[in-house]
C-alpha cells in the first residue's frame, strides 16, 4: 500500500464540519495520477468520497483526461466500524489506490530492470551523469536486483544486497577478460579503502532509489516504502587526499607523453580543474580570452571556466590559427581523445615521475587543492563556480581539511597578541 497522505481539512470530522456545503475539495495521492474528493453535503447530510483517476488521453483524442468513481460514504456522523461502507479518509485512500491498481493492471510486471533504462534515457536527455549511472547500474545493481519486480522488491532484499555490495572489494581495472575468465578482484588494503567501497555503494543505491521513485512519482508504482525504509552508510564520505603537490605536478607534466597529445591534456586539467569529458569535448570556439566556455558539464548546465594568465596564455598558444569546430585537445594523430582513452598514458606517466598511481580525475583534485591552498586563497564560492558545484558543500566535504589547516595558520599568523607577560610556572606532562 502506498504512503498515505495528509490533509488538515479532510482528515476529521470536524475539520470537515467547517468546510462550505455543497462543495468539492481534493486532495492530491498520486502527482498527475490519481486524486481523492470529498463532496460535501447539505446541512445534516454526511458527504461521499470520489476519486479522480487521470486516463492521460493523448492530442486529439476526445473526452475527458479523467474519470470520477463514488468511493462511499464519509464517516460525517456515524463510525467505520458501524457500516462498512462508511469510510474515514484513511479508508477512502486505501480504496482509492486498490481501485487505480485494478485498472491499471497493478504494473506488477514492471522490473527494477525496466525502471533502471528508462532511468537512464531520462538522465541521457536531462543531465550528463547517464554514462555512469549506466556504468555502475550494469555491473553493480541489474545482477543481483535487476530481474526482481519491483512490486516484489522488499527492504530486506534491497538491504542484503547493500551489504553484500559493501563487503565485496571494487574490480581491478585491467584488460577486458577473455570468454569464460572473471575479471580479478582486489582485497581491502586498509580501513580507507572499505570506507571508500561503502561511499561507492552509497552513490550506486542513490541511483537505485532515483530510478524507482521515478516511477513513484509518475504513479506508474504506488508502494515506496521498500526502499524508502533503507539507509545509506554513514560516515563513510571523507575528504580527498588523493592530490599532487607543486612540484610533483610539475614533475607530471614533464613526465606525460607529448607526441601523443596527452602532456596537453594534463596542462589543461592542472590549469582548469575540468573533468575528463569536459576537456575531451571542447572546441576551439569554447576558448574565448580569459575564459573556458563548459557547453554541458555534469549538472545539465554550461558554466565559464577562468583561467590564470598562465592558462590564457597556454590555451591561446593551443588554438592559434585553428578552425572554431576544431577539438581543444586532439591525439597524436589528429583524432579526438575518446572515453577511458587516458588511464594507459596516465599510468605510465605516473611511473615516469616516479609518483604513486592516479587516476586522471585527481588531476581536478589538485587543482582545487592547490587552489585553496594559494596565497591568497581562491575563496571557496570562487572555487566551487569554476568546478560546475552549486554551491560550496562538495568543497567543505572533500577539502574541508585543508581550509581548516589554512585557517589555522592564518589565525596564529595574524590573530592580535597582547604582550601578555611570561609566566615561571610550566605545565607537567
Amino acid at each position: 500500500m502506498a504512503r498515505l497522505v495528509r490533509d488538515s481539512n479532510l482528515e476529521t470530522r470536524g475539520s470537515r464540519a467547517k468546510l462550505k456545503a455543497n462543495s468539492k475539495y481534493f486532495r492530491t495521492i498520486i502527482p498527475h495520477k490519481l486524486h481523492l474528493g470529498y463532496r460535501k453535503g447539505a446541512s445534516g447530510v454526511p458527504g461521499h468520497w470520489v476519486m479522480r483517476r487521470y486516463t492521460a488521453k493523448g492530442p486529439g483524442e476526445k473526452g475527458s483526461p479523467y474519470t470520477v468513481e463514488v468511493l462511499g460514504v464519509a464517516d460525517d456522523f456515524q463510525d467505520t466500524k458501524d457500516d462498512a461502507a462508511v469510510l474515514s479518509f484513511a479508508d477512502a485512500q486505501k480504496a482509492a489506490i486498490e481501485r487505480d491498481k485494478k485498472a491499471t493492471g497493478g504494473r506488477g510486471s514492471l522490473t527494477v530492470a525496466d525502471a533502471i533504462s528508462d532511468y537512464i534515457e531520462y538522465l541521457k536527455l536531462e543531465r550528463k551523469t547517464a554514462d555512469d549511472a549506466e556504468r555502475r547500474a550494469r555491473t553493480l545493481i541489474l545482477p543481483e536486483l535487476g530481474r526482481i519486480k519491483i512490486a516484489d522488491l522488499t527492504a530486506d532484499r534491497i538491504s542484503r544486497w547493500k551489504i553484500a555490495l559493501a563487503q565485496k572489494p571494487a574490480r581491478l581495472r585491467t584488460a577486458k577478460p577473455q570468454d569464460g575468465e572473471k575479471k580479478p578482484e582486489q582485497n581491502y588494503k586498509n580501513e580507507h579503502d572499505k570506507r571508500a567501497r561503502m561511499a561507492t555503494v552509497n552513490r550506486t543505491l542513490s541511483i537505485l532509489k532515483a530510478a524507482l521513485n521515478q516511477k513513484f512519482d509518475l504513479g506508474i508504482v504506488h508502494d515506496d516504502l521498500a526502499w524508502r525504509r533503507v539507509k545509506p552508510f554513514k560516515g563513510v564520505q571523507v575528504a580527498r587526499k588523493e592530490f599532487l603537490t607543486l612540484v610533483e605536478a610539475k614533475r607530471l607534466i614533464t613526465s606525460s607523453d607529448k607526441e601523443s597529445g596527452f602532456r596537453d591534456l594534463v596542462q589543461g586539467a592542472l590549469l582548469t580543474g575540468c573533468r575528463y569529458g569536459e576537456l575531451c569535448a571542447a572546441r576551439v570556439r569554447d576558448f574565448q580570452r580569459d575564459k573556458l566556455t563548459i557547453p554541458t558539464s555534469k549538472s545539465g548546465l554550461p558554466r565559464d571556466v577562468f583561467l590564470t594568465t598562465e592558462g590564457v596564455r597556454f590555451f591561446s598558444q593551443l588554438t592559434a590559427g585553428r578552425g572554431r569546430d576544431e577539438w581543444i585537445f586532439r591525439r597524436g594523430d589528429g583524432s579526438a581523445w575518446k572515453t577511458s582513452a587516458q588511464h594507459r598514458p596516465m599510468r605510465a606517466a605516473c611511473e615516469r615521475a616516479h609518483i604513486s598511481p592516479l587516476g586522471f580525475h585527481q588531476l581536478r583534485h589538485t587543482y582545487a587543492s592547490l587552489a585553496l591552498m594559494g596565497n591568497p586563497p581562491v575563496p571557496e564560492k570562487v572555487l566551487a563556480d569554476n568546478l560546475g558545484h552549486t554551491d560550496t558543500r562538495m568543497i567543505q566535504l572533500h577539502y574541508g581539511h585543508l581550509t581548516e589547516k589554512y585557517s589555522e595558520k592564518q589565525i596564529r599568523a595574524g590573530a592580535p597578541t597582547f604582550g601578555i607577560a611570561k609566566s615561571n610556572v610550566t605545565a607537567i606532562r
